[in-house]
């Protein structure tokens, strides 16, 4: 017969991995994208289109209204910003780390015409809600073409 050291913690250890497994099993919906915020994008996005305005909502949450920047240039629209690091607190051992600091970028190309000087965007709770209004076009007409000669 064997002498087995006994761990008392060993048992708590297959349990973890349990609980783990089935976190990561039953829950994959809530993991981030794998392009995280702090390698520079992939932040959810839903774009709508209407007949008088292309609609984009961003999730953005902890990100400070002044953090972000928005730009419209040459029809793609740029958001921007970035997520500031907290404070480190003394005495404190972060047993996980999992969300994500530093600068990010996310371009989209708009291909309607848009009324650059009434696009409009509005922050509250975590989401970035964009309203491109789409600029009047006229009708194209088809044009029959005598041929001469």
């Amino acid at each position: 017969m064997a002498i087995v050291k006994w761990d008392p913690f060993r048992d708590l250890v297959g349990l973890q991995s349990s609980i783990n497994k089935l976190f990561d099993d039953n829950f994959r919906f809530l993991k981030a994208p794998e392009a995280t915020l702090a390698q520079g994008g992939a932040f959810p996005v839903d774009i709508k289109d209407t007949p008088d305005t292309v609609q984009i909502k961003a999730e953005l949450p902890g990100i400070n209204k002044e953090d972000i920047k928005i730009s419209f240039a040459d029809n793609i629209l740029t958001i921007r910003g970035e997520r500031k690091k907290e404070e480190k607190e003394e005495g404190a051992n972060f047993i996980r780390v999992e969300r994500s600091y530093g600068s990010f970028s996310r371009s989209f190309t708009v291909d309607v015409p848009v009324k650059q000087d009434m696009v409009k965007a509005r922050y509250q709770d975590g989401i970035l809600e964009i309203t491109l209004p789409k600029e009047e076009v006229s009708k194209k007409k088809e044009v029959n073409i005598k041929i001469e000669g």
